[in-house]
């Protein structure tokens, strides 16, 4: 059943499966929500490498709107994560079953709500980008701090440069064992990277197609997978609440 595999994949007790099946859907949502970003503001928004380069550019450059938008998106990134770890300690504290889930749904309200009002921003030219680059910020700081929390820092999905270096290391220490020296490959870890990397690039894939076929809705699947998933557990903790 759906909601039982929601519930797996949120629960409280973390599993080595649950930590990658939400790992890799999460990287699913982030190379979409990147590459969609990237189409309507030119700009990748789930990696803060870029922004402070960019900030270094604008500061030196004089320009600007360059500087302001790119820290306004480490704000905004750094605000999202923080966000996350608020909720996530609020509910360890109460007890709750859905401490995972919360930070999902507010990243679903926020990408439900670039979705709605994507074309509406579009036309006022001068905040676009910013609002735009701060919402996506937002959301990819908030998941990158939940996957971060859930498996103890073992996982990444909002950007992979980690990823392909673990991935290197683990297919360096392959081909070293192949000369006669011993060496143990974790396939576990290299199954794990593997699917994070496809999943970002599948997810990629599909953001940008689906941006260029029907616009900000494309947004929308991706806030509907969210709310289901963490609906499920915060719907468990309401009814848990009217039982006592």
């Amino acid at each position: 059943m759906p909601t039982d595999y929601a519930r797996r994949l949120l629960a409280v007790e973390r599993t080595a499966d649950g930590n990658a099946h939400l790992g890799w859907m999460l990287a699913f949502v982030a190379g979409a929500t990147n590459a969609g970003g990237f189409l309507a503001v030119q700009q990748y928004t789930s990696h803060m490498t870029g922004m402070i380069s960019a900030a270094a550019d604008g500061l030196v450059l004089g320009q600007s709107q360059a500087l302001i938008t790119a820290l306004g998106a480490l704000l905004f990134f750094t605000t999202g994560a923080a966000t996350t770890a608020v909720l996530v300690n609020m509910g360890r504290q109460r007890q709750a079953h859905s401490i995972f889930a919360l930070p999902l749904l507010v990243e679903a309200a926020a990408l439900l709500v670039f979705g709605l009002l994507g074309t509406w921003l579009a036309g006022l030219h001068a905040l676009f980008v910013p609002a735009t680059v701060s919402v996506l910020c937002f959301t990819m700081g908030l998941q990158n701090a939940l996957i971060t929390k859930v498996s103890r820092s073992e996982i990444r999905t909002t950007h992979v440069t980690g990823i392909v270096t673990d991935l290197g290391i683990e297919i360096g220490r392959a081909l070293y064992g192949m000369g006669g020296t011993p060496v143990a490959v974790n396939t576990v870890k290299l199954r794990l990277l593997g699917g994070l990397l496809l999943a970002f690039a599948v997810g990629g894939v599909a953001g940008a197609w689906a941006f260029k076929a029907i616009g900000y809705a494309a947004t929308l699947p991706l806030a509907g997978l969210l709310a289901f998933l963490g609906a499920v557990p915060a719907l468990d903790d309401l009814g848990r609440l009217r039982a006592r």
